[in-house]
């Protein structure tokens, strides 16, 4: 008789990953980190247990957009106050201070919401630069263009 092996959070071993997003397409790129973040790559993935990978990104400053996303698609979020929703392109975001948090953004809401989402997201490590400081953790590179030719944005 065979049975469904359920993975127990003391079993899971978890792996580094190294993604270097320069030119990758950031729809891609975010399904793609968030099915290894949740594990659903290995083939002892157990739905109600984080066994996916730590995940390291960088040269997030340098991803690509397909369409006019640049200029058109934007981000919302509330202050708390009455009247209180703002918005903020794309674009804006890639130049400004913080390009690392549409990458983090795109990801998170491709993961169903829940205390298991805080701890995944707890995984994903992205950096705007070509700099990391878990070279220590022995990173796995993934090629993620030579994927699918759809994955780089030639320009």
């Amino acid at each position: 008789m065979k049975t469904t092996r359920s993975m127990k959070p003391a079993d899971v071993r978890h792996g580094w990953t190294l993604i270097d997003a320069e030119n990758l397409v950031l729809g891609r790129l975010a399904a793609l980190v968030a099915n290894r973040l949740r594990g659903k790559h290995k083939a002892y993935f157990t739905p109600h247990v984080d066994c996916g990978d730590f995940i390291v990104i960088v040269n997030a400053e340098k991803v690509a957009l397909t369409g006019n996303k640049l200029e058109d698609k934007e981000f919302f979020w509330h202050t708390g106050y009455a009247g209180g929703i703002k918005s903020r392109k794309i674009g804006e975001i890639l130049e400004g201070k913080h390009p690392e948090r549409v990458i983090q953004k795109a990801v998170e809401r491709m993961i169903a919401s829940g205390p298991l989402r805080n701890a995944i997201m707890r995984k994903l490590k992205v950096y705007a630069g070509p700099a990391h400081p878990h070279d220590a953790q022995n990173p796995v590179k993934l090629d993620v263009a030579s994927l699918n030719s759809k994955n780089i944005r030639s320009l």
